[in-house]
């Protein structure tokens, strides 16, 4: 028996061999995402929260709007505004209004965000090796491949996400391909 049966007590045959490696795609994801969680938790963050904070040390000194910091997203987040709202009542980050458009809303780490980074980093940067630090370099490299290979058929790849969770202003969907998933 496939080890992801058994981890999910799946007693009908998977579809095909696609079901199969999509459904174990979405398995280890949730594993990896739950133990990455796990590693922000004593800071008070989540896992979506950190990704914005280290987001916006990237893009320091100048910030960024709300659909930049979608764009960058490693995972799509339905509401990127109350989510840099939630950072911004912790004091993580400052928002300002752009002088010449008001509608543009300019978001930049504060102090107290950066010096919240630079107590996760040790922890955050052992992360991956702990994680993955199993697999040998070849074999990082393999899984690597295949997993941009299988995005380049989602409808968005990796294409920007909008600050309210739908297409962004490049007009790219933010979903892949719809499908129906089933346990059985």
């Amino acid at each position: 028996m496939a080890a992801l049966k058994h981890e999910i007590a799946q007693q009908q045959p998977f579809s095909g061999p696609e079901e199969e490696a999509l459904l174990n795609v979405l398995r280890t994801a949730d594993c990896l995402e739950r133990a990455f969680h796990h590693s922000t938790r004593q800071w008070g963050i989540t896992s979506t929260q950190y990704n914005v904070l280290r987001i916006l040390r990237g893009a320091e000194p100048q910030g960024l709007n709300c659909t930049a910091i979608g764009d960058r997203m490693i995972t799509a987040v339905p509401d990127i505004t109350r989510l840099l709202s939630r950072l911004a009542a912790l004091k993580l980050i400052h928002r300002q209004r752009d002088k010449k458009d008001r509608r543009v809303v300019w978001t930049r780490i504060s102090a107290a965000g950066l010096e919240l980074l630079r107590q996760m980093d040790p922890v955050i940067l052992q992360a991956p090796k702990d994680l993955l630090g199993h697999l040998s370099n070849k074999e990082l490299a393999e899984l690597t491949r295949l997993l941009e290979a299988a995005r380049r058929h989602c409808v968005d790849g990796n294409g920007p996400v909008a600050c309210d969770g739908g297409t962004s202003t490049a007009g790219v969907s933010c979903d892949c391909k719809p499908a129906t998933l089933t346990k059985a």
